[in-house]
């Protein structure tokens, strides 16, 4: 007598890179999320939204997570069941994880990145990366018309 296993109906696919913690990494990171998110064929409002959050969080890696000869790693995955992808983004600076801003500052170029984050997303968060990063994620899917 045989028996059968249920299997999975659907399938989580993964994209994963190490970047140089620099300006260029983060355009290449922005580069590489793009033409991934087209080959997953996702909708233009995911898509759109995903590529925003990784330039965001790609940024941020390289500027204010940097620590000198340590690369930043970017990870998508894509719950084809569902159609909910994660974007993660592991920096190697460690210490107070970053939290949404209160307010946005009315001057300056800087300081809304992660109000922006929070709009785009569905969820979002930190969590520490043992031994001394922290890992910034965003999950986004369709949303209703």
């Amino acid at each position: 007598m045989s028996a059968t296993l249920p299997q999975p109906t659907g399938t989580m696919v993964t994209f994963a890179q190490l970047l140089s913690s620099t300006r260029r990494g983060a355009r290449l990171a922005r580069l590489l999320a793009t033409t991934q998110l087209r080959a997953w064929d996702l909708s233009p409002d995911v898509s759109e939204r995903a590529e925003q959050i990784v330039a965001e969080l790609a940024t941020n890696a390289a500027l204010h997570g940097r620590v000198q000869g340590r690369d930043f790693r970017l990870a998508l995955t894509l719950d084809t069941t569902t159609g909910l992808l994660r974007i993660a983004v592991t920096d190697a600076k460690g210490g107070q994880l970053p939290v949404a801003p209160t307010d946005s500052p009315t001057d300056g170029e800087t300081g809304r990145g992660l109000l922006m984050v929070g709009a785009l997303a569905d969820r979002w968060g930190t969590e520490p990366h043992p031994p001394g990063g922290k890992t910034v994620w965003a999950e986004v899917g369709n949303r209703p018309s």
